[in-house]
């Protein structure tokens, strides 16, 4: 009876922490592109092939051709000048909401300024096939459909012109002077997941696509030095800094280079090249080299030779809490408009911590679970800007609450009258502020909390056991609250619904004190709409603590102990529909100094003034 006993157990134990089997589509993409750096214009050709690990048939597929939003009147165009039109709060009163970077450029661009990606040729099995342009989709009507657990090769050919510089893409940066960064640059296919297809116009923000293998190659002028996503793998004809120690590189002759890129189990490739970028190196251990390069006429060039040994410094700290990094290199390149992630690389303006720590942690969120960023952003650059918090305080050997900066900001958005649930599509957003605010700063005060909720100790188990479990299979926040619940014991799925799915706030109160029966009362009031459990600090005259904990009815349990907080007394569960709440000590009331919600400051409360109590006799 008892090995029966232990067998189930055992049995049991494992299924609550097998790895969930949701299929994934599967593309290789072989691509050529040979780029004229007088034009700014190149050709194109991939092929493809594409797995349908799906049990559905597949009578069309969509690819993303970015590139064309960069043209006056395209939808990214439209919605800038309307984001211009509407005020928002500002550091220093208010003021359009638009994306500074953006605002109304694009309707500015002239025939030589824009960008486009014009597909001349697209054929399936050597069939062409017909297609429908939307902007910034291309919509591919198939002659013959793609069965389930099948596959189907795609030929393709493109022209492309890169535009000037204005979102993440493009040319001639003025803030930078770097030539080109090459994002969202060629046409990629769509993702189909259990949802269905995800053809996602470029509206402005976020992105979403198929794990697979690329074979790049990019044939450009030859004094040009390109960084980017993958693993070169004719560095001896290239040199530029990619070549091993003492090798003698020789290049071919030509007015042009040819630069040959692979890069395993990936969802995108990003590249950017300059005749200026000064290529700095560091091998953190055999299997991994960090890669930075900028324009050597930058004023940061202190900044930029002192961001490997601190990359290398930050990552046994990343990977300890965030998971393991499996891939064989990763490149800061200077690029882009701001900071913007891709596998193995980011495109930053400056090498300040911030911004390279931040995008570079994109790796686990964006990269590695690679959940959809329009319908959940914030679990993307939440969790992202969480961990660079986290991160930033191990780099700088830092004391100070590493997210005090994301709760005054979420209390900002709160107060603000402008929030929108998270479950708002990224690009739905009424405006960039509450956009900004949710997805960042609410979304990294989610994890914080959630260290309230359950321990700080239990949430990063479940960050890395969500990390496990759900690496390179698009989860959902379902499928992270389930992680949450497995790994803490406790029912989570009312915390998801309020954080996220709707505007609601937390508020409690200490509402009075007095004596009774031998024991000192304390009620502690709930304004506000969210339910939470409560930790309450009691401090005395003679210094002592005691700390008091009630759960919230939703838990269906209690988090274990926090250090520092012992001896704790715990409480029967307050129920939701219950306004106060008592809790008591056996000390006297003259023998309190204060009473205190949270003094861990982790729990979203937009009023703290009614959290603590002083008393002065």
């Amino acid at each position: 009876m008892k090995a029966t006993t232990l067998f189930l157990f055992l049995l049991f134990s494992a299924s609550l922490f097998a790895q969930p089997d949701r299929w994934q589509q599967r593309i290789k993409y072989n691509i050529d592109v040979d780029m004229n750096v007088q034009t700014n214009q190149y050709k194109g050709r991939q092929s493809i092939q594409y797995w349908n690990n799906s049990p559905d048939t597949l009578h069309k597929v969509f690819f993303h051709l970015y590139w064309n939003a960069f043209q006056p009147g395209s939808m990214m165009d439209q919605r800038s000048r309307r984001q211009g039109t509407i005020q928002v709060p500002k550091r220093k009163g208010t003021g359009p909401d638009w994306d500074y970077r953006v605002s109304d450029r694009i309707a500015a661009l002239k025939p030589n300024e824009i960008g486009y990606e014009k597909v001349t040729s697209l054929k399936m099995n050597g069939r062409e096939q017909k297609t429908i342009l939307h902007e910034t989709i291309l919509e591919v009507v198939l002659d013959k459909p793609i069965l389930p657990k099948t596959q189907a090769a795609f030929d393709m050919a493109w022209d492309a012109q890169v535009p000037l510089q204005i979102r993440r893409s493009g040319r001639d940066n003025p803030n930078t002077g770097v030539r080109y960064t090459m994002t969202q640059w060629y046409p990629k296919m769509a993702e189909y997941d259990y949802e269905g297809w995800h053809p996602t116009p470029y509206i402005g923000r976020e992105f979403y696509g198929v794990w697979g293998d690329y074979d790049v190659t990019i044939s450009i002028d030859k004094s040009y030095i390109l960084g980017g996503t993958g693993y070169l793998q004719n560095a001896s004809q290239v040199g530029y800094g990619y070549e091993e120690p003492g090798t003698k590189v020789q290049r071919p002759a030509g007015n042009k280079l040819v630069w040959k890129f692979t890069a395993p189990n990936v969802h995108d490739f990003a590249w950017a090249a300059d005749p200026d970028f000064v290529h700095l190196t560091r091998k953190i251990r055999p299997d991994l080299t960090l890669h930075a390069l900028y324009d050597k006429k930058d004023t940061t060039a202190k900044e930029w030779n002192e961001l490997l040994p601190k990359m290398e410094k930050i990552f046994p700290f990343v990977e300890k809490h965030f998971g393991a990094y499996p891939y064989k290199q990763y490149s800061w390149v200077q690029g882009g408009d701001g900071g913007m992630e891709y596998p193995m690389a980011t495109m930053v303006v400056g090498a300040g911590d911030g911004v390279t720590v931040h995008e570079f942690l994109h790796s686990w969120y964006q990269g590695m679970l690679g959940t959809n960023e329009s319908l959940y952003p914030w679990m993307d650059e939440g969790f992202t800007t969480f961990a660079e918090e986290e991160t930033l305080a191990f780099l700088h050997n830092s004391t100070d609450p590493p997210h005090e900066g994301s709760y005054g900001s979420y209390t900002a958005l709160a107060k603000s009258g402008l929030e929108e649930p998270m479950t708002t599509h990224a690009d739905h957003y009424n405006t960039n502020f509450a956009y900004g605010l949710a997805s960042y700063s609410k979304g990294a005060v989610f994890l914080s909390q959630l260290g309230y909720i359950v321990s700080d100790s239990i949430r990063d188990k479940i960050l890395l056991e969500y990390y496990r479990q759900w690496r390179f299979k698009h989860p959902n926040a379902s499928d992270f609250v389930r992680v949450a619940e497995k790994v803490s014991g406790l029912k989570l799925d009312w915390y998801k619904e309020y954080w996220v799915a709707s505007t609601k706030t937390i508020d409690y109160g200490i509402d009075s004190l007095w004596e009774a029966g031998g024991a000192t009362n304390i009620r502690l009031s709930k304004l506000g709409m969210i339910p939470m459990p409560m930790d309450v600090r009691i401090t005395f005259k003679d210094g002592s603590s005691e700390w008091h904990y009630v759960p919230a009815y939703e838990m269906f349990g209690a988090k274990p102990e926090d250090p520092g907080q012992r001896p704790r007394k715990v409480y029967d569960a307050w129920p939701w529909t219950q306004a106060t709440y008592n809790i008591s000590t056996t000390r006297r009331l003259t023998d309190i100094t204060a009473v205190e919600i949270d003094p861990t400051f982790r729990l979203a409360d937009v009023n703290w003034k009614n959290n603590r109590i002083e008393l002065k006799w």
